[in-house]
């Protein structure tokens, strides 16, 4: 495990599309989303310790939440010929364990993650209703072995200013996790 900080893509950056399969089979797509008045795309992953360490609050987030309008998607982009943790039925497994109630969508060509210069699990991407990047950073203070309460603090306050239409105040802190286990020669640049 490398740890990797995201790469703070600028905001106000368009969310690139995407459509990809889900763990369930079927497949999901930006424009399921095309109502709501908020999406937090959150790249994931099932190996990595810093994602497991808020899996269960994240999707307590994402389900207090959606009740007010967020539409949440988790992608998986990390290979699985090295990482079989990351497969698709383990994913699903973890969707189970975690409760999430979102869409957890699995990227194995890689290009969605490399869209949205996605570096690390977790990494949060939040959108307002003109999909315009309001948001990257970390989901709260918690990581495994600190003393700070898992409890979504940073992502929160992002989302209900989002939410209310107005903007989130700079600086936004990094998230930081596991790297994404990219595919040899897939690396970004």
């Amino acid at each position: 495990m490398v740890f990797t900080n995201s790469f703070m893509v600028p905001l106000g950056s368009t969310a690139p599309d995407f459509d990809l399969p889900s763990v369930e089979g079927h497949s999901v797509s930006m424009s399921d989303f095309a109502d709501a008045p908020a999406l937090l795309v959150a790249f994931l992953s099932n190996r990595c310790p810093y994602v497991v360490h808020i899996e269960k609050q994240f999707a307590a987030v994402a389900a207090e939440y959606r009740e007010r309008g967020l539409a949440t998607v988790g992608i998986c982009s990390s290979e699985t010929d090295g990482h079989p943790e990351d497969a698709p039925e383990h994913l699903a497994e973890q969707a189970r364990r975690a409760g999430f109630g979102f869409p957890y969508l699995v990227d194995e060509s890689q290009e969605t993650a490399k869209a949205y210069r996605a570096a690390c699990t977790p990494d949060l991407f939040l959108y307002d209703a003109e999909r315009r990047l309001a948001y990257r950073g970390r989901f709260d203070a918690s990581r495994p072995g600190n003393d700070h309460a898992v409890d979504g603090g940073s992502l929160r306050a992002a989302v209900d200013l989002v939410l209310a239409g107005e903007a989130v105040p700079q600086p936004h802190t990094p998230s930081g996790g596991c790297n994404i286990k990219w595919r040899p020669g897939n690396e970004p640049s």
